[in-house]
């Protein structure tokens, strides 16, 4: 199993029991070793009260992101401490993209920054991920099957 086939195998393995993305809206659009890109459009029920993106939509989206990009290699990984900074607004309407990448991995510890942007390739929030690899995989790799 090559590293793209890992990452695909154990991605969809999260994706299938990931409801909370699913019902926030998002798309998972590519998964690599170390990598993800995840998308969401924009809509009313995303916005909060000044009409813009809520800043929870916006991080969960780069979570999601960090999340598929730190399990990628078929560790169960948890976050250990996020930081997001708020650049510009999302507004309704706009794709938002969270491309995530692996910075660094050391043992059990990794460290994902996410590029939150629109669909002009704005910025819109940038995140930093640390994780931490807890027992446990995300598929059975003996049948290849996530």
């Amino acid at each position: 199993m090559t590293p793209k086939e890992r990452a695909e195998a154990s991605a969809q393995a999260m994706w299938s029991e990931d409801a909370a993305s699913q019902w926030v809206g998002m798309s998972l659009v590519e998964v690599d070793e170390g990598q993800a890109t995840l998308e969401l459009a924009v809509a009313r029920h995303h916005c909060n009260g000044h009409g813009i993106c809520h800043g929870g939509i916006t991080f969960s989206l780069a979570d999601s992101a960090f999340a598929f990009a730190c399990n990628s290699r078929n560790q169960a990984t948890v976050a250990q401490h996020n930081v997001i900074s708020y650049i510009a607004p999302g507004r309704l309407g706009d794709v938002l993209r969270a491309k995530a990448r692996e910075v660094s991995l050391n043992g059990r510890n990794g460290i994902y920054d996410v590029r939150v942007t629109n669909q002009n390739d704005e910025l819109i929030a940038e995140f930093r991920g640390f994780s931490r690899a807890v027992p446990g995989t995300l598929f059975d790799e003996r049948d290849g099957e996530g």
